[in-house]
């Protein structure tokens, strides 16, 4: 199962509604883990060695700053790009999908747009 992060903007009904799915999913949010208010290239390198895919909305830079990390040979274990109009249970959904079925290592230096289509 993928271990996810979610940060500090990701939308927390979201998350609420991952965990009450799955109570065994690992997820952590970046305001429990005391990273609230970091730049998002700190962001991804605590995602990178905690070994946790990210959950996003944040489109406008995330994805630059993983590319980054991925271009300069950094780690980064992945970007999940959330739509803030995608419905949440379909959100839930298409994370809950990709969480559980999804090897560790399958989205390395990747970023993913959902919905899912």
């Amino acid at each position: 199962m993928l271990r996810l992060a979610a940060d500090e903007n990701f939308n927390n009904d979201i998350v609420r509604g991952l965990v009450r799915r799955n109570p065994s999913l690992d997820i952590v949010r970046a305001q429990d883990a005391g990273l609230s208010g970091v730049d998002d290239p700190v962001l991804l390198d605590w995602a990178a060695r905690e070994r946790r895919v990210l959950l996003t909305h944040d489109v406008s830079t995330i994805t630059r700053f993983a590319y980054d990390r991925v271009r300069a040979g950094q780690n980064m274990p992945g970007v999940f790009e959330v739509s803030r109009a995608v419905p949440i249970g379909r959100a839930i959904d298409d994370i809950l999908l990709l969480a559980e079925c999804s090897p560790e290592d399958e989205y390395v230096a990747q970023v993913l747009y959902l919905p899912l289509k």
